[in-house]
Parts: structure tokens; C-alpha cells; sequence
């Protein structure tokens, strides 16, 4: 009977120190996790443009002493192992709340206006108060003049949905393209349109060609930028793109 006993005792024993060990294991797996997906949620917020807030630990009082191990028990493992799941849980919901704010800006970047609508231009009259070329009176220009050569292709700064494809008295070929939440950019003065009413372009899709239609004095494309019907300076949005810095200037 004793002899039973201790060979129970044995089994016991090791079926405990097999547990405490894949549960330490487990620890380890998910400690190991927790700090993997730290970092990951590090990185990905610097892309998506979110700060991450970190809670402040609060200040411990002196401690000290001789180190003397104390093996946690199994009940002290599971405890631990649950916490850990709950942080890798968190981990993930953060990292797909990240991933969402990382699409929006990538949406968010590819409808504003920051592609250079034409190239090999020569940037004419800016933005603001200018003498009218015709009247030669002081005038406001709401937009800017890139001077280039008859036929240039002209490009879409931003996707969008096309509003307005046509002759216009005195913007003459005029194209007008919807970017969402009020933000339309307009080119004018084309010598043809490749676009039509309700059709879906992309950034740096072809859709027409310079020109001196309407009330112009010679081939250029007269580029706005409306916010809700209001004028805002193209170059604001140009600048964020690589391609402005490198425009010739008269």
C-alpha cells in the first residue's frame, strides 16, 4: 500500500510540474506577445498620426533587499497568464483601431489636391490680389497660372468625381472636381476635355489639355482650390506633394 502510494505521489508530483511548466511556458509566450505588439503599436501609430497616450506610473517608495526567488503557484500562473490574454486582447483592439486611422489618412491624403495638376509649367500669376492682364485694373485671382505650352496633358491633382465638364464665358474649358466634404479643385482654360460629368478620376489621370480658352491671353491652366464654395490658396495643398518645390518660377 505505501509503495501505491509514493508511485501516486510520483505521478502526482510530476503531473503538477508538467502543468506548472506549460503554464510557465505560456507565460513566457504571451509576455513575449505583449512586448511584440507594444512595439508594433508604437510604429504603427507614428504612421497613422495618432500619439499614443501612456499612463503615468506612479512613484514607488525606496525598496531593497537580498533576492530570494519565490516560485509562483499555480494558481499565482493562472492569475498571470489571464492578465497577459487580457493585455494581448487590448493589444489587438488597438492595433485595429490604428489600422483604421492609418486607412483614413491614407484616403484622407489621396483626395486632397497635391499632385501638380501640369508639368514642365512655369508658375504665372499667384494666388490674391494681382492687375488684371485684360483690364489692367487691380483684381483678385483666386487661383494660379501655370504657363506652359499649347496641348500640355493636364492631370487631376487629387481622386475625385467630375462635376463640370464644359464651356465656360470666361474660365472657357473648365473642369470641376469633387474631393469630398466640400474640397472641389477647377482647371480652366483647356483646349479640350477628356472628362465627363460623373466620372470617377484618379490622381494624375489625364483629363484634358492647356489651352487659351475663354478670357485668357495666351496657353496656361488657371488652377483653383474651393473649400465649400470658398477659395483657398493651391499652393497650401501643392506644397504637401514633391512635385511644387521643383516648379520654375518667372
Amino acid at each position: 500500500m505505501l509503495s501505491l502510494q509514493q508511485q501516486e505521489t510520483r505521478k502526482t508530483r510530476a503531473y503538477l510540474e508538467n502543468n506548472l511548466q506549460l503554464m510557465a511556458t505560456r507565460l513566457g509566450e504571451l509576455q513575449g506577445r505583449v512586448l511584440q505588439l507594444d512595439s508594433l503599436g508604437e510604429r504603427v501609430s507614428g504612421l497613422a498620426g495618432v500619439k499614443r497616450e501612456k499612463v503615468p506610473e506612479a512613484a514607488k517608495p525606496g525598496q531593497g533587499g537580498p533576492y530570494l526567488a519565490a516560485p509562483l503557484s499555480s494558481d499565482e500562473l493562472q492569475q498571470e497568464i489571464d492578465r497577459l490574454a487580457g493585455d494581448v486582447e487590448q493589444h489587438n483592439d488597438d492595433l485595429a483601431f490604428l489600422e483604421f486611422k492609418l486607412l483614413e489618412k491614407r484616403v484622407k491624403d489621396r483626395l486632397l489636391p497635391t499632385t501638380l495638376p501640369v508639368k514642365d509649367a512655369v508658375l504665372g500669376s499667384p494666388f490674391g490680389p494681382r492687375i488684371d492682364p485684360i483690364a489692367g485694373l487691380r483684381a483678385r485671382h483666386d487661383g494660379l497660372d501655370f504657363a506652359a505650352e499649347a496641348g500640355a496633358p493636364v492631370v487631376a491633382a487629387a481622386d475625385g468625381v467630375v462635376l463640370v465638364a464644359a464651356t465656360h464665358p470666361e474660365f472657357g474649358n473648365m473642369i470641376d472636381i469633387d474631393h469630398g466634404d466640400g474640397l472641389i479643385s477647377r482647371y480652366a482654360h483647356l483646349s479640350r476635355l477628356d472628362v465627363a460629368p460623373g466620372m470617377l478620376v484618379r490622381r494624375g489621370d489625364n483629363i484634358g489639355a492647356v489651352g487659351s480658352t475663354g478670357r485668357s491671353t495666351g496657353p496656361h491652366l488657371h488652377f483653383e482650390v474651393r473649400m465649400l464654395g470658398v477659395a483657398q490658396n493651391p499652393a497650401h495643398f501643392l506644397k504637401q506633394g514633391d512635385e511644387y518645390a521643383l516648379v520654375r518660377r518667372r
